[in-house]
């Protein structure tokens, strides 16, 4: 009976050893849509007061996790009795990412008329910020089920053919890590100036490093907010534009001269340009109407 038992821990220790290693190759392989997960967020949950940051962050957060939840069964589902689904869902996912990415840029040449009236406007009420932050969360937890979808598929992918067992427990630590680092790094990001100006305060000196270090954290915030914005609106157009690529065989062999994330954002663009144009009409004929 001892032998047995020593022989079952065997057999876990080998298959967490399988799981380990099929993690970090499933890791490399997510690393650049988490990248683009993590610049997307990171601009979606900027832009409100010091003290809603966290909890709006958190919001998103619990979202983003709720996602996984939902997304993780269907995906192995899927996986199994229905591959043609999951390329449907991720086509349709890139076309809504295509259309924000092509509507930020839309929106920086030529800002709509209450974008501009928004400067001269005075401080928004409670309820209204409120309803900005509601607007705000629901938009991110959209983008970020599109994103988890990406993530979870392509972990998926490169576990095909293992036990399901591995699979599950492959996919479930890509998705885990895809939620904790990617929002515990936002968070960090978000409350840089925080971090910076209690710095300043602890330091009695009026120079010394902790008050340079706490300086360049409040200074650098609203360069690397700004930055944020525009990789975030970069990212979502690539990301857009990979799905689009390896999931449509016509488009494999477009501007096979050019390199590949040159393609994929020109592909992204293209495509999100159009069902911009295709939103709008739309929208002009119903407010017509």
């Amino acid at each position: 009976m001892a032998s047995g038992f020593f022989a079952l821990l065997d057999d876990i220790a080998a298959i967490m050893d399988d799981v380990a290693v099929m993690s970090k190759f499933a890791a490399k392989k997510t690393a650049g849509i988490l990248g683009d997960d993590l610049a997307v967020n990171a601009e979606k949950a900027s832009g409100f007061i010091s003290s809603r940051e966290l909890p709006v962050l958190w919001a998103i957060a619990k979202g983003s996790f709720i996602n996984k939840v939902i997304i993780l069964p269907i995906a192995f589902l899927l996986s199994a009795f229905s591959p043609l689904a999951i390329i449907i869902i991720l086509v349709l996912g890139g076309l809504y990412l295509a259309y924000e990415g092509a509507e930020k840029i839309y929106e920086y040449f030529f800002p709509h008329e209450h974008s501009k009236h928004e400067i001269l406007m005075e401080p928004l009420t409670e309820e209204e910020i409120l309803t900005f932050e509601k607007g705000k969360i629901k938009s991110a937890i959209v983008t970020d089920f599109i994103l988890s979808v990406e993530i979870v598929i392509i972990a998926l992918g490169t576990v095909i053919g293992k036990p399901i067992s591995s699979q599950i427990m492959v996919v479930s630590i890509i998705a885990i890590i895809a939620t904790v680092g990617v929002y515990g790094i936002v968070a960090l990001i978000v409350r840089m100036d925080e971090v910076g100006l209690k710095l300043i305060q602890l330091s009695t000196k009026e120079r010394s490093f902790s008050k340079t270090i706490g300086n360049i954290l409040v200074q650098a915030l609203p360069k690397v907010i700004k930055s944020l914005s525009v990789i975030g609106t970069i990212a979502l157009i690539l990301v857009a534009g990979g799905i689009f690529i390896h999931n449509i065989d016509f488009l494999h062999h477009v501007f096979p001269q050019l390199p590949s994330i040159v393609t994929e954002f020109c592909i992204g663009l293209l495509i999100g340009g159009i069902v911009l144009g295709i939103v709008t009409l739309f929208k002009k004929i119903i407010g017509k109407k």
